[in-house]
């Protein structure tokens, strides 16, 4: 189950950022750049605190002017290494350093060093600010580090703490530590080397006081917020038997636990032919005695990385753990809390990894302020990556608390004073704002740029004129789609792929490697956030907001499908890069800018926007539009069994004009002339709701499944977008939508046209 080499590990400067590790004499340190094109900057600290690269056997002859910038910042990797160099007591301020890659570095160019003695490694990815209309992005340096010493698993380094722990307790295999926490403080528990369970319970100290033992309650939790376990955002808090909240869940980065079963007991043991194993729940009533606590034969506790559900046979099962070495909790008190955690002993099955280790928990000041965040990876061996904040949220989060997690983003789900149904009037009779910063995207540039996007998407990129936009599909081998997104032409060997998948960016970079093309394939998710105004009055809005220079197309001229690069407000104003595209079947524009600009971008539509009754739109708004127009979305429409044919985008594959070879085209002339599957629209004969995954039936057998279902407010009815058997999707056919077991209730449905709502695309060219 290991993802990397014994005494190996890996470590990700993200671009813009820094960290800190701690390396040891005779380990070897190896840096990636791994897109390409990106500066970083090394700083080694020895173990009395003094900055010298000698520590890496290298003469260090920069200033370390990109580090020192970084660390000025307010970023969340800046000040967890400004932290580390304070607590160390390190003079900074004349660090030189050695600077590795940046000009026309490849991606995957390397660099090897060997330490020499004890210290702390610093590096930094240093960038400016991108133009949103170049491609000078900030990007990821990868770090691995061998150590020259094997450590067992309970000498993994654990990660550098959050901020100065008020606390730092280790709870060593097999055995459960209690404390003590302040309201409004926080709590970690960092699983120290993967795989390994840890049992949370705690009580309010102010009952314990009373006489009144009321412990963390996993039944009243999941009644109360609705879910299985609870999770950063709204639903976030875990509840006493008196319904009291104790804890919210601020961070997680594993989004794998369990609330199910109880803490490990005596009996649980007993009955396997194990009397006298040790068990969590006697490791509690030993911790908590001290508090008065009375003992219990089985404790309920918030089960930490604990992976166990309920299957389909509601049988509750058991697997593996997903946690990874440095993996984490953080919780805060919302009362004073007696608090017990236990390194879970369970060895007769896989719930540990077959090998329990220890778990680390640390506390902090209520002073210190962490984001909410859950953890995402892009692919299973990659670092996890925490929620972020876009540049607009400041805007949004006035108008809402209702916030999901997007694709390592939260975005609002509805605003507060109007709610999706107003939300999404606004966009069919006036107009809305709504952030889609998470949409991916990537700088392809270099001599061969061209060549490796025409092989890669299914559109013919030939024909693409720069200030054009076409939207694409991009495809494996055997047809199945990976993304679908739009492609920009900003020159002759520069282009911007955003899509929605960050994987399609590592697609496009092992194409160029693997064909030996000389071409760049660079993130600028973070140096691009952008806003959609979507609606009828989106051009007279924006009309008084963007100025363009004579040599790009005003607002007024711009066609759909087209760009323009211009500024807000005049001359002086703040770059944008405004195209005619949208996601809600009506005429609107994306704006996009650095993330720096944001505020001011989103004032000043705003402010224009406002005497034309804009609204602010949310991501439930956005799915009824989006379902009506017919438009697509991944993980419902298409997955990588899917082709463009099947998921409703076939004219995204122009099998006729398209004459060169590109990735899947053979697989897609064989589906298109054998096909199998249709997506279709859906109209329901009744009012009862429909969903993702519901089974279509004539008669007895299946014969398709519903994507997307939505009540259309406009049509007054139940839509749906449905993928069924070519045989049964003329338009006409009457079908069932099967609800209980597809068999017991039966809802009529009827195929018809799709999209559903201005099939003609009249508003959207208008």
């Amino acid at each position: 189950m290991r993802t990397l080499a014994p005494g190996e590990e890996r470590y990700t400067v993200p671009g813009g950022g820094a960290i800190a590790v701690e390396i040891r004499a005779g380990d070897r340190v190896r840096l990636v750049d791994v897109e390409g094109m990106q500066c970083c900057e090394l700083v080694a600290v020895d173990a009395s605190g003094a900055a010298d690269t000698g520590v890496l056997g290298v003469r260090g002859d920069g200033d370390a002017r990109g580090m020192k910038q970084i660390l000025g910042g307010e970023s969340e990797s800046a000040r967890a290494v400004r932290a580390g160099i304070e607590r160390r007591g390190i003079d900074f301020a004349k660090a030189r350093a050695i600077t590795l890659f940046g000009g026309e570095s490849r991606s995957g160019e390397a660099a090897e060093f060997t330490v020499s003695r004890d210290g702390l490694l610093i590096a930094a990815a240093p960038s400016a600010p991108m133009a949103v209309d170049a491609h000078d992005t900030a990007t990821p340096i990868r770090l691995h580090i061998q150590r020259s010493r094997i450590l067992s698993a309970n000498e993994t380094t654990l990660p550098e703490p959050l901020a100065d722990p008020l606390q730092d307790i280790r709870v060593n295999s097999a055995t459960a530590g209690a404390y003590f926490v302040r309201a409004g403080e926080f709590i970690q528990i960092i699983d120290v080397a993967g795989r390994q369970c840890t049992d949370f319970q705690c009580f309010a100290a102010r009952k314990l006081d009373k006489g009144v033992e009321e412990p963390l309650d996993v039944t009243t939790t999941r009644s109360m917020t609705g879910l299985s376990y609870p999770l950063p955002g709204l639903f976030s808090k875990a509840f006493d038997q008196g319904m009291e909240p104790l804890v919210e869940v601020v961070r997680d980065t594993v989004g794998r636990h369990d609330s199910f079963g109880l803490a490990c007991y005596a009996r649980f043991y007993e009955d396997q032919g194990y009397p006298g194993h040790v068990n969590c729940t006697d490791n509690f009533n030993a911790e908590l005695a001290s508090y008065g606590i009375a003992a219990r034969k089985g404790w309920m506790a918030l089960n930490f990385f604990y992976n166990t559900g309920i299957d389909q046979n509601n049988v509750l099962y058991l697997d593996e753990p997903w946690s990874r070495p440095g993996d984490y909790l953080l919780l805060r008190a919302l009362t004073d809390i007696i608090c017990v955690s236990s390194a879970c002993p369970d060895d007769i099955d896989p719930s540990n990894g077959w090998e329990p280790t220890d778990i680390h928990v640390r506390t902090y000041s209520a002073k210190q302020s962490f984001s909410r965040a859950v953890a995402y990876r892009m692919t299973p061996d990659a670092e996890p990556e925490l929620t972020r904040e876009t540049a607009f949220h400041p805007r949004f989060s006035a108008l809402t608390r209702n916030y999901s997690e997007y694709r390592g983003y939260w975005l609002p789900s509805r605003f507060s004073n109007d709610g999706p149904v107003a939300e999404y009037w606004a966009c069919r009779e006036r107009a809305v704002i709504m952030d889609l910063s998470p949409l991916r995207k990537f700088e392809v540039t270099g001599p061969d740029a061209e060549s490796l996007l025409q092989y890669v998407l299914t559109r013919n990129v030939r024909k693409l004129a720069t200030g054009q936009v076409v939207y694409t599909a991009m495809c494996y081998d055997h047809g199945g789609m990976i993304d679908d997104g739009t492609l920009f032409r900003l020159g002759d060997t520069n282009f911007r792929w955003i899509g929605g998948d960050e994987y399609s960016g590592i697609w496009l970079r092992e194409q160029a490697e693997r064909l030996g093309l000389k071409a760049w394939v660079r993130s600028s998710t973070n140096q691009l956030h952008n806003i959609a105004v979507q609606g009828p009055k989106s051009r007279e809005i924006l009309r008084e907001v963007i100025w363009t220079p004579p040599a790009q197309p005003t607002l007024a001229e711009l066609g759909w499908f087209r760009f323009t690069i211009g500024r807000i407000g005049g001359f002086e104003g703040v770059p944008v890069v405004v195209s005619r595209t949208g996601y809600t079947g009506e005429l609107g524009y994306e704006i996009f800018c650095h993330p720096k600009d944001a505020l001011t971008v989103f004032d000043a539509i705003w402010h224009a926007g406002e005497p034309h009754g804009l609204l602010p739109f949310g991501l439930e708004a956005l799915d009824m539009v989006r379902i009506e127009a017919g438009l697509v979305f991944a993980g419902y429409e298409f997955c990588d069994q899917t082709d463009p044919f099947e998921a409703g985008i076939g004219f995204t594959v122009p099998l006729r004009s398209k004459n060169e070879d590109f990735i899947g085209r053979e697989a897609l002339v064989r589906r298109h002339e054998h096909p199998q599957k249709k997506l279709v629209g859906l109209e329901m004969e009744g009012d009862e709701a429909v969903g993702h995954g519901d089974c279509i039936h004539i008669g007895r057998p299946q014969v398709g499944v519903i994507t997307s279902a939505t009540r259309s407010p406009i049509l007054k009815k139940t839509i749906a977008l449905a993928r069924v058997d070519v045989a049964h999707s003329e338009v006409g056919t009457q079908v069932e939508v099967g609800k209980l077991d597809g068999q017991q209730k039966r809802l009529p449905a009827r195929i018809v046209r799709f999209p559903h709502y201005d099939p003609e695309k009249l508003r959207v060219r208008a």
